[in-house]
């Protein structure tokens, strides 16, 4: 064979190696991308998006994993979305604006709604909708969790994912979901459910406490669309803080009400990485990733969280495993969780500093012991 033909073979080949389709689809949108351990989402530049007739950003965190992440849609004043749908399942978090999302059914009919800052709802899988912006003069901003990269690393045909006719009925749901309404599923602390389409406002949606998480802290889990992905939103009372914990990368966590920090390390390191608590901060900690919420604001603290595996449809044996009771058992039986009286005690001093500085008195006392501790 000529060596000319084989010059021609080996580049061939070498366009196909270790190809990521989803980046790939990325690049070619059009938005600015932008990646970083942590991202304030309030503050990303935004730019054109043809395919939703918006403005729009791509939102890579570091611990996002191979199967979840973030977009944002920026919606003008009176403006609305171009008609979608897509083979991928995407939650909503409503970061700014006031507005409505329209549902479109197969037979012709659909379910509209509308949503406010702190809202959070689901697209169902595969349903054709479209997202307006109620106000003529401010901006609606959306934070989309999904598993797009899943989906196209998969597939790698985007016609296949965003002009497909197939219709998941079975993801539709009681017409009550798309009302604000929905079914509580008893389980236990952690894991009880609560299954939907629309949550209108994340802020006053009644919470169980969940004590073993730590320090009287309350949690529901969310189904929404019935979908494999995952949403939970958990609050911290005032004055105190959960216990370290770890899991699998692709849990986005958004702050939703209140104010401090997060601590997060490996096993084994010396110093920790923080990130800062207020709404608009979403970040994502890496796979294994020790990681501890820490309120310091004079109210309650409540964030939402949203990733791959649910637990009506855990996904993987990690997701399984923690909903079945290792995400609240102690690291040394085998779970996945620090208690206090095992932590680094820099990370309690580091608090009591904080709180210090905002006017708040701990109320940890009943959990840890602060004899030896600077107040």
């Amino acid at each position: 064979m000529a060596d000319g033909a084989l010059q021609i073979m080996a580049t061939d080949h070498e366009k196909k190696f270790l190809l990521d389709p989803y980046l790939d689809w990325v690049a070619a949108e059009g938005p600015p991308v932008h990646e970083g351990f942590g991202l304030d989402l309030l503050a990303l530049e935004t730019g054109p998006w043809p395919r939703f007739d918006a403005k729009g950003a791509f939102c890579h965190v570091k611990g996002r994993g191979d199967f979840c992440t973030c977009y944002l849609l920026d919606i003008g004043p009176g403006k609305r979305t171009a008609p979608a749908r897509h083979l991928y399942e995407c939650f909503v978090y409503v970061l700014e604006g006031h507005g409505s999302t329209t549902i479109e059914l197969a037979n012709g009919g659909r379910h509209s709604f509308e949503w406010a800052p702190k809202s959070l709802f689901a697209l169902p899988l595969n349903t054709g909708y479209q997202i307006y912006n109620g106000s003529g003069g401010e901006r609606a901003l959306l934070a989309c969790t999904h598993f797009l990269p899943l989906t196209m690393n998969l597939f790698h045909n985007e016609n296949f994912i965003f002009d497909n006719d197939f219709v998941f009925a079975d993801r539709l749901g009681d017409p009550k979901y798309y009302e604000g309404d929905g079914d509580f599923i008893e389980m236990k602390p952690g894991r009880h459910m609560w299954e939907t389409t629309f949550v209108p406002d994340l802020t006053k949606f009644e919470l169980i406490t969940w004590n073993e998480r730590g320090a009287g802290g309350s949690n529901i889990t969310f189904i929404l669309a019935d979908g494999t992905l995952h949403a939970h939103t958990s609050e911290i009372p005032t004055a105190r803080y959960k216990k370290g914990h770890r899991h699998g990368d692709g849990l986005h966590i958004f702050a939703v009400t209140g104010s401090g920090y997060t601590k997060l390390w490996y096993e084994g390191d010396e110093e920790f990485r923080e990130v800062p608590w207020r709404h608009g901060i979403m970040y994502a900690p890496p796979y294994w990733m020790f990681h501890q919420h820490f309120n310091t604001a004079p109210e309650p603290a409540r964030y939402l969280a949203i990733g791959m595996g649910s637990r009506r449809y855990p996904f993987s044996t990690l997701r399984r495993e923690g909903a079945a009771g290792k995400s609240d058992a102690d690291i040394k039986k085998g779970g996945r969780q620090i208690e206090y009286t095992d932590q680094n005690p820099r990370l309690h001093q580091q608090w009591l500093d904080a709180i210090a500085k905002t006017g708040v008195s701990s109320d940890m006392g009943q959990f840890i012991d602060e004899t030896s501790f600077r107040k």
